[in-house]
């Protein structure tokens, strides 16, 4: 039994959407509960994570130093709160496993994602990120080499390239650490997004990678049996926010497929979920559940009931 679960940002930070140092700590011992769950029945677990607030955070930083210190990159920024974030992890899931007399190891793994430097984002960066500023501070930004638009009366945004994720470079440690009976954090906000460099190495680059999209591509890669993505609904749905709107149990991948293209899932939220539950499973993985935090641990052990599953035929 391997599984992979996707924490959303929901579980890094205070109901309220705060992101201060005491908000994250408590939000992620409240994830770390239905976690050790899951690994006290024997499975071996791989955890993903965002980091979208805890980059904001960086950013702000960033912004308040720009005409101190030159502003860090984005890759440094995924790797930064890769650390933090997979060190919270750590502790907390340890704590509720000793609680539960449960004895595993568990690692942290900074992770690489490797993208197409010819990926069209590149030439377009459109992914907005950060908070709007008035031209005269996002201009010290644009000086040190950022893109920068003008967004109206709200003032200006950063705009990056958020580029396919074509692979989990440090998914080979990862697969080592499960072999040796660890839980593994690996590939958070997306991974480290990095290209190939002409001297065979490999170097990061501006750009934010859907964190989604590559925890279906890590599944894929440890050969994951389920894949699941815990946000901060129960279930997809149809027809959000109308008198008509239907929550979804059990759906093949076709059919969500369908849903998908008729417009049904918002590009920014539950969107990219659906894309990486139908991926997973058109891969060959099992199957795929998008629930909530609290319904990991059921969402794991089975069920057509528990949140949205997704198989690819049914």
């Amino acid at each position: 039994m391997r599984r992979v679960i996707a924490l959303g940002g929901n579980a890094m930070t205070a109901p309220d959407g705060r992101a201060r140092p005491d908000d994250q700590i408590a939000a992620i011992a409240r994830a770390a509960g239905p976690i050790a769950d899951v690994v006290a029945t024997g499975a071996e677990v791989v955890l993903t994570h965002g980091n979208g607030p805890q980059v904001g955070n960086l950013l702000v930083k960033n912004e308040l130093a720009a005409a101190v210190v030159p502003p860090v990159p984005l890759d440094w920024c995924g790797a930064q709160t890769q650390g933090t974030i997979g060190a919270m992890l750590l502790n907390a899931v340890e704590r509720s496993l000793s609680a539960l007399d449960v004895a595993r190891p568990i690692a942290a793994v900074v992770s690489r994602t490797a993208v197409d430097p010819a990926d069209p984002h590149f030439v377009a960066p459109s992914k907005p990120i950060g908070r709007y500023l008035p031209y005269e501070e996002a201009k010290v930004l644009i000086e040190h080499g950022q893109q920068w638009q003008d967004r109206g009366d709200r003032g200006w945004r950063r705009v990056v390239a958020s580029p396919e994720p074509l692979e989990v470079l440090d998914a080979g440690a990862v697969e080592a650490l499960l072999a040796a009976g660890f839980v593994v954090v690996a590939a958070g906000g997306g991974g480290i997004p990095t290209v190939a460099a002409r001297d065979g190495g490999w170097h990061g680059v501006e750009a934010v990678i859907d964190k989604d999209l590559t925890a279906a591509l890590l599944a894929e890669a440890v050969g994951a049996d389920v894949l699941v993505i815990a946000t901060d609904v129960p279930y997809v749905t149809l027809h959000f926010g109308t008198p008509t709107q239907r929550d979804l149990g059990l759906v093949n991948a076709s059919e969500l497929r369908a849903y998908q293209s008729a417009g049904q899932f918002a590009e920014g939220s539950m969107g990219p979920k659906v894309e990486a539950a139908c991926r997973f499973v058109e891969g060959g993985g099992e199957r795929a559940v998008i629930t909530s935090l609290d319904r990991i641990a059921e969402a794991v052990a089975g069920g057509d009931d528990v949140g949205t599953v997704v198989v690819a035929e049914r």
